[in-house]
């Protein structure tokens, strides 16, 4: 029940950051202004007493975020890759929310294991570990198949965690709604459609059987990828509880002085994770869509092996065309171009003007060229695009929600690795190519070939279309009469036209 009842639960956040001392870390970290450091000591001290207690071994930014359950995890494991925007002790401190959190008993992962797939543990696995990576909603265990000797990853749900998201992000809603009533300017970003979105994408992490589904469907899309790889599931040893996937060894991608150490070159993986996502994205239009450094290891031949596929982004075409359209004209520095895309694809309402939207584009953008990552201030950045997008009435595209915070993560990552990579200089190469294969000639035959197609599927019901138009035509006061023609009219012209089409599908095909 999302009501007033949540009040609680927004106070107890302040309450556990203030309990914890991680209130003052969060404070300096993001260098609040003076007036928001007075307002958090004045509603997080009296109630002090009501915050988790958490683990009093933990830094104080993870211990209060773990105490507080695992929709703040998530958003932990979000901010842990934006070290310059939080700063890099904060984000060292929110890395081990990725994939070093408290695992549960290994008696009790067993016991699910055994539950979900109807046989003891030892009958599926000649070998079984304790875990070895925990996270938010689930823990892995190293295991080995006792009928193939092939080696494993049993991924294990946290028990009740499903309750636990539940009462988080109902917190969640209520805090958007308050937001809006509070700040009705805040509207436009549309809050409550972004936490019902965050709510559909974690509860759909917690069936792992989708994730097992989304790891077959991007393995096949990136079999061809050079430097990539992911374990592929095994089907029969899955459940909704419980993912069996092969074994993949490989250094974290966070550790950078490992990676060194062991002859890998962090400029080039920098340049390969931007590429790799905006490949998948752009081309496949099906993207992983929570790769932060717990969920990306390099392997000893170089590749970059992928983890965790509970979390994927879908796009269609029409909107990665979009998409790349505004990337290239960043990269070209035409902000024309990208802010005629943005009025073209209605992301900007039609009355306000094109001229002064490219300029303000051109203030976002042209910062960025010439300088290396490590002078530009992301934080900065979005700040200015807020008071943009907010004096240009761009609402919030929940759509695009995931491809806008998995560009940040990503970002992030390569960051880690490489402090001075040009982000756009990565991108430039697989937006460009992409720009050739979807927007010229080649792109718009076959765009006509795929309508003519869709239309020629519709050959046998032409016929009928075209019978019930002329009788349509030559008794109105009937057809006025029939429901057929009261919800679904079909003109005459239409059926012709889908004729023709259909003839010209047929002829394409042959």
């Amino acid at each position: 029940m999302r009501g007033p009842h949540n009040i609680l639960r927004l106070i107890r956040t302040g309450a556990t950051f203030e309990r914890t001392g991680a209130m003052e870390a969060v404070l300096n970290a993001v260098d609040a202004p003076m007036r928001i450091r007075l307002a958090a000591r004045v509603l997080g001290w009296p109630f002090r007493w009501l915050g988790y207690k958490g683990d009093p071994t933990l830094p104080p930014i993870t211990r209060a975020i773990t105490a507080l359950g695992p929709a703040y995890i998530k958003f932990g494991q979000i901010l842990s890759t934006r070290a310059d925007v939080v700063g890099p002790e904060m984000a060292m401190q929110l890395r081990m929310l990725q994939d070093r959190l408290p695992p549960f008993p290994t008696a009790i992962a067993k016991k699910a294991i055994e539950d979900e797939l109807r046989a003891p543990v030892d009958q599926l696995f000649s070998e079984f570990s304790e875990p070895v990576a925990a996270a938010s909603i689930a823990q892995v265990h190293r295991a080995r198949v006792r009928e193939t000797g092939r080696e494993v990853a049993v991924k294990v749900v946290r028990p009740g965690i499903g309750a636990a998201f539940k009462r988080d992000i109902d917190a969640f809603h209520f805090g958007a709604r308050l937001i809006e009533f509070l700040s009705p300017g805040t509207r436009r970003l549309r809050p409550r459609d972004v936490v019902s979105h965050f709510e559909k994408t974690v509860m759909g992490e917690q069936d792992l059987r989708l994730e097992a589904a989304a790891a077959s469907e991007f393995g096949e899309n990136t079999a061809g990828d050079p430097g990539f790889q992911i374990p592929m599931p095994v089907w029969e040893l899955s459940s909704r509880r419980v993912l069996t996937a092969d074994w993949a060894e490989g250094l974290p991608m966070g550790d950078r002085d490992a990676l060194i150490a062991a002859g890998h070159d962090t400029t080039e993986l920098a340049r390969r994770v931007i590429q790799l996502f905006l490949s998948h994205a752009l081309r496949d239009g099906f993207f992983h869509a929570d790769m932060h450094h717990g969920n990306l290891k390099v392997a000893a031949n170089g590749n970059v092996i992928a983890y965790d596929f509970g979390i994927m982004g879908e796009i269609d075409e029409y909107t990665r065309r979009v998409y790349a359209q505004i990337l290239y004209g960043f990269i070209q520095r035409d902000y024309r171009l990208v802010a005629r895309v943005h009025f073209e694809a209605g992301y900007v309402p039609r009355d306000r003007d094109e001229a002064a939207f490219a300029r303000a584009l051109r203030a976002v953008g042209e910062p960025i060229f010439g300088a290396d990552a490590s002078r530009i201030s992301m934080g900065n950045l979005l700040s200015y695009l807020f008071e943009v997008t907010e004096r240009f009435g761009m609402p919030t595209r929940t759509e695009l929600i995931l491809l806008q915070r998995t560009m940040v993560v990503v970002e992030g990552v390569a960051r880690s690795l490489d402090p001075q990579l040009n982000i756009w200089d990565a991108a430039k190469p697989v937006v460009s190519d992409y720009i050739k294969a979807s927007v010229g000639p080649k792109a718009a035959i076959s765009d006509l070939a795929h309508i003519a197609q869709t239309v020629g599927r519709y050959g046998p019901l032409l016929p009928r279309m075209i019978e019930q138009a002329l009788w349509e035509r030559a008794h109105p006061e009937e057809a006025r009469l029939t429901l057929i023609q009261a919800r679904h009219p079909v003109p005459l012209w239409l059926v012709a036209v889908l004729a023709l089409a259909a003839g010209a599908g047929i002829g394409l095909s042959l």
